[in-house]
């Protein structure tokens, strides 16, 4: 994945020399002294898309010009759709206003247009500091220890809402394999739904790897481990993964389902960053990425994530807004269509 990261930054390096004089100028010209702005979360507490939410507020106002204060605000709802629904259609864009938006908002617009009111390409993308596979964790006493063993098995997975990743990618694999999994939705992000697997009232959940890693490691330790990981999705393995957890790319080999295996894995490059709705003012998107951009490479922000359990994986905004677009214009019909159909059903 850093690999890939140093190949798509060096294609903007040429304009980021030229844009360096006007940015600059834009930086010191826009103060944002007394204010306050506020980054929305689009879950509960207790997640990844809070945790990074939380360490942005720590560290990227020293990096803006008059250092204003940061506040957190949730704002759980339909997957995380509500939230980004919000910063959209009805977020102040005064450039005060953040999210850290959802990974999958572009796969999401895409197959339920009817149910996201927003174009993702019209976000204002800050960067992004991680990128996030999608892993699914099973219950070890469920007798699954690989994704074959779905064949002859039901399982019951927990998820906010059927606009999460949580949701989405499990029953991608529900579609293509031909397997019985039942997602129980209605858990305000990542932390309720894994509880629920500890409690018993499910058996399974699929998030990025770091929300397994970070709140319940014991669950993959010892000879006799309570959880595995079976399954991943992502244009890259995660480096933090044995390689006997397999890719379902590797695994599928129909076109058209790999076509839609391809489409749905652009989420993980997206990974947890910042943007800001349509609207602002081109100063302040400067400003703003200008800020991330230093943030990303600041040691006491790499330092923080590292003592949260989080990784650093930066990009730019300027890189992000680029996947984000090509994706979007790029995305073939009949490929959205046969992803819908395997998730969603007719």
């Amino acid at each position: 994945m850093k690999r890939f990261n140093r190949t798509i930054l060096s294609g903007l390096a040429a304009a980021a020399v030229i844009a360096g004089a006007s940015i600059s100028t834009s930086v010191a010209a826009k103060n944002f002294a007394g204010k306050t702005m506020k980054i929305v979360i689009p879950y509960g507490p207790g997640g990844t898309y809070d945790k990074y939410g939380v360490v942005f507020s720590n560290h990227l106002a020293k990096h803006i010009p008059g250092n204003p204060n940061i506040i957190l605000q949730h704002m759980p709802g339909a997957g995380g759709s509500k939230a980004m629904n919000w910063i959209y259609n009805v977020a102040p864009k005064d450039g005060l206003t953040m999210i850290v938006p959802l990974d999958n908002g572009v796969t999401n617009q895409l197959m339920r247009p009817e149910k996201m009111r927003y174009d993702a390409r019209k976000l204002n993308w800050l960067g992004s500091s991680n990128q996030t596979n999608v892993v699914m964790v099973v219950r070890s006493d469920t007798g699954i220890t690989k994704l074959s063993d779905l064949k002859n098995k039901p399982l019951i997975g927990s998820t906010s809402g059927k606009g999460s990743s949580g949701y989405i990618n499990p029953m991608l694999i529900n579609g293509l394999f031909g397997y019985k999994i039942k997602m129980v939705t209605g858990y305000k992000g990542s932390s309720k739904s894994i509880f629920a697997i500890e409690q018993g009232e499910s058996q399974m959940a699929a998030f990025n790897w770091l929300a397994w890693a970070s709140k319940v490691p014991q669950w993959f330790e010892g000879e006799k481990p309570f959880a595995r990981a079976i399954a991943q999705i992502g244009i890259f393995r995660d480096p933090d993964l044995p390689k006997s957890v397999p890719m379902v790319s590797e695994l599928v080999t129909d076109p058209m389902d790999k076509k839609a295996v391809g489409f749905l894995s652009v989420a993980g490059l997206l990974g947890r960053g910042l943007a800001l709705p349509p609207g602002v003012d081109q100063e302040t998107i400067n400003v703003l990425r200008a800020a991330y951009d230093k943030m990303n490479a600041d040691p006491a922000f790499a330092a923080e994530l590292k003592k949260r359990k989080l990784r650093l994986i930066p990009s730019s905004g300027a890189d992000i807004q680029k996947i984000v677009v090509e994706s979007v214009n790029n995305a073939s019909p009949d490929v959205v269509k046969h992803a819908r159909k395997l998730i969603f059903g007719s």
